[in-house]
């Protein structure tokens, strides 16, 4: 399957990457309604509030069909750090390096725009994902229970100082 990962904002993206999302988290966690709509909301609100140079969306694209997204959130880079939003993949791409292709987008960006610290919120029990990040240099450094999907769930913090 060829892959091609696009940077920018494209006509249903919103709705894809929500997809994704929801998907994939009820299957695997039972998130529902409240986490779609979280999902759908702020992604919705990013795209709109877009700045090139501040913010980045790279997608991961077959045939024109979404396949995957990571987003660079820098509406707070000064005072929070950038924020690593809406990182996915589909099953039919997922152990192929697109993620880590991904991944290395998001980086080159914040090195480039010289954010101080890239963060990203999740949750326990993602392995392939806690291995993803913590091999691109990002640590752990929060965990506590919290709900913030819909769902009682051990939230982690990981971040990535600038090299």
């Amino acid at each position: 399957m060829l892959i091609t990962i696009k940077e920018g904002y494209v006509p249903g993206c919103i709705g894809r990457i929500a997809e994704l999302h929801a998907k994939y988290y009820s299957a695997a966690n039972g998130f529902g309604v409240a986490f779609e709509a979280k999902v759908a909301r702020e992604l919705a609100d990013f795209c709109e509030n877009y700045k090139p140079g501040r913010d980045g969306i790279w997608l991961a694209q077959h045939n024109g069909s979404i396949e995957g997204s990571i987003v660079i959130d820098g509406t707070k880079a000064e005072t929070a750090g950038a924020h690593l939003r809406w990182f996915i993949t589909t099953d039919a791409i997922r152990g192929q390096g697109i993620g880590s292709k991904l991944l290395e987008e998001a980086i080159d960006f914040v090195q480039t725009g010289g954010y101080q610290t890239t963060y990203l919120w999740t949750f326990s029990g993602l392995a392939a994902a806690k291995h993803l990040y913590e091999s691109h240099h990002f640590r752990l450094v929060h965990e506590s229970p919290g709900n913030q999907w819909g769902a009682v769930v051990n939230e982690q913090r990981f971040e990535r100082s600038a090299a």
